[in-house]
């Protein structure tokens, strides 16, 4: 057993790793949304503000759109040209998704000042990532409702859990610990 143990020591400090930091992290996310009242920014703040994003960038591309507080649940109305289109709830927000690659990137991890960079950038262009699929998805829903199915569970999951993919890949061949021994 010890030496199956000293033989996959990387291994198990990766898992290790990997479910610890996902767990404080997730569980810090979690007491933040039971924190947020919804009083100023409703459901939550970083709902509020993926929601007001996409709207304004579906106005910069020309769509008359606006977002409204759910009435009967904790989401956001998307509405385009007066027609509702989605809602916007707790996982739209890309947190979730922030929170799994950085859980990765740290159980991966390169030197400390490499690390810190290439989460900060990361996040950046998985939550940017995320407002261009909210975007999407939505005039997608606009232009085409009956292709819903299609859009929300197949064809977007894939292109932002294949981006999350594809930056770890990156991480783990250029810049963790991993590729420095190469």
């Amino acid at each position: 057993m010890k030496k199956l143990v000293l033989k996959y020591k990387s291994v198990i400090r990766f898992i290790l790793t990997f479910l610890l930091v996902y767990a404080v992290m997730t569980f810090g996310y979690k007491f933040y949304l039971q924190l947020s009242t919804g009083e100023v920014y409703y459901p939550d703040y970083m709902t509020h503000l993926v929601a007001l994003q996409s709207a304004d960038l579906l106005q910069t591309l020309g769509y008359e759109a606006q977002v409204l507080p759910h009435p009967n649940e904790a989401s956001m109305k998307l509405i385009i040209n007066e027609k509702y289109v989605a809602r916007v709830i707790e996982g739209c927000n890309s947190v979730s998704v922030i929170i799994l690659f950085m859980a990765f990137i740290l159980a991966f991890s390169g030197r400390f000042k490499t690390t810190v960079i290439y989460i900060l950038a990361g996040s950046v262009l998985i939550y940017v990532a995320n407002l261009v699929r909210v975007v999407i998805l939505s005039v997608g829903l606009y232009h085409y409702p009956w292709r819903k199915d299609v859009l929300h569970t197949v064809i977007f999951p894939a292109i932002i859990y294949g981006m999350v993919c594809l930056l770890w890949v990156v991480w783990v061949n250029r810049f963790s610990k991993l590729a420095s021994k190469k």
